[in-house]
């Protein structure tokens, strides 16, 4: 399987890679933000632009990228606008949400940029390459706050991601019961070992998938959200206690 390298940090291999998530709504928060988290033990940072009070003006989110990316100079930065119906903060147009990434990619200021699976396959397909001529990745992405699809539906997901040209293809599902997260844990393993030759990244939410968040290494994924502050998801713990059973883990 092959990896992916983004400012140095080869995702796919070792243990899983920590993603932390800055949620500021103005630029003061955002400065004040990143600024608490430079001292904190992550691989990437994840800007969560639906937060952004000023998402529609190009401007500003420019302006705060760069202030981020002045702030917190050697980790990849991953610029994601979470849509109102995966469980974002704001909506967008579809060719709002296209300009926007197209902008972030344009700006030169991000290594990253999350394209949710279900935006559209043309769109999602010539974003992917417009991404992939200047250099930034592309992590695509499929959130279920509600359940858990079946396992067979879950692998179909990734492989849709993988062939639409993603880096490295997400999901995130909301367990219902404990089989729940079995069925997370099982897709995620089919998906690795038959079908996955890129990263993946799968999750499973809330208190009860918290397991899923930990044992990435043995079940094929290859990264995983924790929280500096706030938690971005539900089911998220802390960067240091995450780092420390990675570690663990992966050490084993």
């Amino acid at each position: 399987m092959k990896t992916v390298t983004v400012r140095d940090l080869v995702v796919g291999e070792g243990a899983p890679k920590i993603i932390v998530s800055l949620m500021g709504k103005t630029i003061t928060d955002v400065k004040s933000e990143a600024l608490a988290y430079r001292e904190a033990d992550f691989d990437i940072l994840e800007w969560r632009v639906d937060h952004f009070a000023n998402v529609t003006t190009a401007e500003s989110v420019l302006e705060a990228a760069g202030a981020i990316r002045e702030i917190i100079t050697d980790k990849p930065l991953l610029f994601t606008f979470r849509s109102a119906k995966e469980g974002g903060e704001q909506a967008l147009t579809t060719e709002q949400y296209i300009a926007l990434n197209r902008a972030a990619v344009d700006s030169g200021l991000v290594d990253m940029i999350d394209l949710e699976l279900f935006t559209g396959d043309d769109e999602v397909k010539a974003t992917v390459g417009y991404a992939h001529q200047h250099n930034v990745a592309v992590i695509m992405s499929n959130h279920d706050f509600h359940k858990t699809p079946a396992a067979e539906e879950i692998v179909q997901r990734l492989r849709k991601m993988q062939e639409l040209g993603a880096d490295i293809p997400k999901i995130a599902v909301m367990p219902q019961t404990k089989a729940d997260v079995l069925t997370l844990l099982t897709a995620t393993v089919e998906m690795q070992e038959r079908y996955a030759d890129r990263p993946i990244i799968t999750m499973s939410m809330s208190k009860t998938g918290v397991i899923s968040r930990l044992a990435g290494e043995v079940f094929g994924s290859a990264a995983t959200f924790g929280a500096v502050k706030k938690a971005s998801a539900p089911g998220q713990i802390s960067v240091a206690d995450l780092r420390t059973v990675l570690t663990i883990l992966h050490q084993a």
